[in-house]
């Protein structure tokens, strides 16, 4: 019987051939390697990602096609939410790092990138069928329009780019926005940064991003004390990841917030 795609899970099938043998050859499994797929759906990604690495664990929420993805032998099924699995958990029990792989559901990628952000130690690459408005913001270099949040929470742990863009009309349903595949490597070094810090500091400077600095993220460090030289006479857009780094190492302990909020 044919699965109707499910509205409730933001489910848009990959149907395209050509599509999905460009994305594999992307990610270009090895036999393995543990890859991790989220949100298998039909298994159009699944099945060529299996022939070439031999075996794969899978995270499916649909109980439907958890059930359909059991009968193959070479998957390990998780039926879960993404968002509640322990990928260091996960990472720990393979004995290696983990490539995680998948078509995101439109509507809950970014708290997804943010949930294993958590884990980013624990994961050797990352590819990912988003929105391509999402991975353009994802990518985008400081003074552009699409830099943001979003770029500055990922960037400082991850390289991030952009492999291939995809049409509305290789899904089932055609969402009615454009995709795009993006690879993100973990970066081999980054600063001891609060991350919690980061992020607070990060979405004050973006809070009005057509405004300078001092308007913002001046009065906050006003607040916290904040002694040292930060040039607060530009606009958020125009600061590179590198000095939202630097300014959030070099804040005192009383400024550090107690939680992390994701980026819009």
């Amino acid at each position: 019987m044919k699965h109707i795609a499910r509205k409730r899970f933001g489910q848009h099938f990959l149907t395209d051939g050509s599509v999905i043998d460009a994305i594999v050859d992307a990610i270009n499994p090895k036999p393995g390697e543990v890859v991790v797929e989220i949100g298998p759906g039909l298994g159009a990604m699944t099945k060529p990602l299996v022939a070439r690495c031999g075996a794969l664990t899978v995270i499916e929420l649909d109980r439907d096609l958890a059930q359909r993805l059991r009968r193959t032998t070479e998957l390990t099924v998780i039926e879960a939410d993404a968002l509640n699995v322990d990928f260091g958990a996960l990472a720990r029990e393979r004995g290696q790092r983990l490539r995680v792989v998948g078509n995101l559901p439109y509507n809950i990628s970014t708290p997804i990138l943010f949930h294993l952000l958590g884990a980013v130690e624990h994961v050797a690459d990352q590819h990912f069928m988003l929105q391509k408005e999402v991975v353009e913001r994802m990518a985008a270099a400081p003074g552009c329009k699409d830099y943001g949040r979003l770029s500055v929470m990922l960037q400082w742990r991850y390289h991030i780019e952009s492999v291939l863009d995809v049409s509305a009309q290789a899904f089932d349903p055609p969402p009615r926005v454009e995709s795009a595949v993006v690879r993100m490597l973990p970066l081999p070094v980054v600063p001891a940064i609060d991350s919690a810090l980061l992020a607070e500091l990060v979405r004050v400077a973006f809070s009005q991003r057509r405004k300078l600095l001092r308007h913002t993220l001046g009065r906050w460090l006003e607040e916290r004390q904040f002694a040292g030289e930060f040039n607060v006479q530009r606009r958020a857009e125009e600061v590179p990841v590198a000095e939202y780094l630097a300014l959030a190492a070099e804040l005192p302990a009383a400024a550090r917030p107690a939680g992390i909020t994701p980026a819009d």
